[in-house]
């Protein structure tokens, strides 16, 4: 490819909106344009990279059992209904009407439609396993789109969804698709690491999600150095950390005017955080609830709601919260509280308090020396919190370490959530009726590709892994009116494009660091320059992207050198 042919027009200038590397980067580079808010424009490098990265994804998926099909993107609203996702996904739903009023929704996910037609056609035992297959575009009316390709309105995704007999069957098809989403990341180059995960939206009994390792990451998850244990904070199990134990003491009122905040009240009474008892008030759905945690902790909303089941968590009001304690936030606590019915959930650290400290319900005033179970009851002692750098590992014990990361596939075990609501049945062998156990995988191509970008960058550019470059090299003649340097560019040029090498030649009449810029920010693994060295030595520098030294090789020597570093 000649890079005046090659539509890729880069930018000086970072995009104003642009607030993540990945999306600086790709725009500047020519990979994408913006068309609205969340929707983007692969342009011809992008969907170079994309290409690559779908054949390895396809790879994997056939060689591990997998048929790819294609599936509408529009999907009726009946099979949402019959599965009861229609009125509860919420409004992330593209939501549309035919000329008939029919009621349709562009697709976010595919569980409903894949169902529907395995369905149709699997009666037997005989028919399973099933694995089938897409890579397809996804739509989710996000309420803020950001961060370019890693949280937009339309991406491309591929999703897998197996099908068995029974658990047995399916924990296999999971451990097969976890190991190929392992195969897969590896031969993109990335670094990345699987964690336990929540299954969100999706549901199901059992999740992980691979994570690319970023510090720009929107997600935040805990791993041991010493074992394999991996979570997302969302659902890392939390070990109580209480242990000393004091004489319990009896409660008493002390006044603490102006003093509404944890660190207000902690310096106030000169106790460490850890001594209070934090709070809090959530509406969930049409109910108010409490929850109590050690002051120097933190809800995870996600571990309460699989506490208290609900379609709708969210923070109580400053009314509500009167409504109940009879008096405003800052001076609440949980004594009195299962008294008036309201459901109190409590972290298991809260269960060893000794002589804590905790809101009076009263303006001006907190209560001392209070202790679980003599001073206040509580609905149900759960793991409730967000766990922390430094805590124990769940599985060996040793101190946890704490990075970011990005998401760019996701393994679920669906189980029969979908074949009940759907009525997805099958008979045995003894010709019972018995439920198809599903399990759904996916992988958000787009996204992937904005994660390696997020994660192998420099102030220059973008630093491609070659399996997924555009391009694998880019050939400089430092001056194309130079008849000897370019022809000599011309002619490693053809010897390497012959040799299944993707090559491009910058045949632009620019100055030789104009072209190493661009080099440099679109991202091409390896930088061939030909210049007067060659017509001296006949030798030309090779640079290596990821490194910032360049080195001479002689001409005969190239292609082995490229297809060297090529197969790293």
């Amino acid at each position: 490819m000649y890079f005046s042919k090659l539509y890729t027009p880069t930018l000086r200038e970072v995009p104003a909106e642009a607030e993540v590397i990945s999306h600086k980067l790709l725009v500047r580079a020519g990979y994408i344009r913006k068309s609205s808010s969340g929707v983007y424009m692969y342009l011809p490098l992008a969907q170079r990279v994309l290409q690559k990265i779908s054949a390895i994804i396809r790879e994997e998926m056939n060689q591990a059992g997998g048929m790819e099909l294609m599936l509408p993107i529009i999907q009726p609203s009946e099979l949402w209904l019959e599965s009861g996702r229609w009125n509860v996904y919420g409004k992330e739903l593209f939501r549309l009407n035919d000329r008939h009023n029919r009621e349709f929704c562009l697709g976010p996910t595919h569980e409903e439609i894949i169902t529907d037609l395995v369905r149709m056609d699997v009666s037997s035992y005989r028919h399973l396993p099933l694995m089938l297959y897409q890579i397809q575009n996804k739509y989710r009316d996000e309420r803020r789109p950001r961060f370019g390709l890693l949280r937009g309105r339309e991406f491309i995704m591929k999703d897998l969804y197996s099908f068995d007999r029974d658990q047995a069957g399916l924990d296999e098809s999971y451990a097969i698709m976890y190991e190929a989403y392992t195969e897969i990341f590896t031969k993109c180059g990335l670094d990345f690491r699987p964690v336990e995960a929540d299954s969100g939206a999706i549901g199901g009994s059992g999740s992980h999600e691979f994570m690319v390792i970023a510090d720009s990451g929107e997600a935040a998850i805990v791993y041991c150095p010493a074992c394999n244990y991996a979570a997302n904070v969302e659902i890392a199990p939390c070990l109580p950390q209480n242990s000393k134990k004091d004489n319990i003491l009896p409660a008493y009122k002390k006044a603490t005017p102006g003093m509404t905040t944890i660190e207000e009240v902690a310096k106030f009474l000169n106790l460490p955080s850890q001594k209070l008892i934090k709070t809090i008030f959530y509406q969930a759905d049409e109910k108010i609830i409490a929850v109590l945690v050690r002051g120097d902790r933190t809800v995870n909303d996600i571990k309460l709601q699989r506490v208290h089941p609900c379609d709708n968590l969210e923070m109580a009001s400053h009314e509500q919260i009167t409504s109940v304690t009879g008096c405003e936030a800052g001076y609440v606590g949980p004594v009195g509280l299962c008294v008036k019915d309201t459901e109190v959930y409590a972290d298991l650290e809260i269960k060893d308090m000794v002589n804590a400290v905790c809101g009076a319900n009263e303006e001006g005033f907190h209560l001392l020396q209070v202790n679980p179970g003599i001073d206040f009851n509580v609905t149900k002692y759960e793991d409730i919190r967000q766990i922390e750098k430094g805590e124990p590992c769940p599985k060996c014990g040793i101190p946890l370490d704490l990075a970011r990361g990005i998401e760019v596939g996701q393994v679920f075990k669906l189980g029969t959530k979908y074949s009940e609501s759907l009525k997805a049945t099958f008979l045995d062998e003894k010709g019972q009726e018995n439920y198809i156990i599903m399990g759904c995988y996916g992988i958000g191509v787009s996204r992937t590709m904005a994660a390696a970008v997020e994660q192998n960058y420099d102030e220059n550019g973008i630093i491609w892994p070659v399996q997924i470059a555009p391009y694998h090299v880019v050939i400089v003649p430092v001056s194309v009116s130079d008849q000897a340097i370019w022809t000599a560019a011309l002619d490693i040029y053809k010897e390497l494009s012959s040799a299944g090498v993707e090559v491009v030649i910058d045949d632009r009449d620019e100055r030789a660091g104009v072209k190493f810029k661009d080099a440099d920010l679109i991202g091409f693994p390896i930088r061939i320059t030909v210049g007067k060295k060659y017509i001296e030595s006949n030798q030309v520098e090779v640079k290596k992207r990821i490194e910032k030294e360049h080195f001479n090789v002689s001409r005969n020597n190239i292609l082995s050198t490229v297809k060297e570093i090529i197969a790293r």
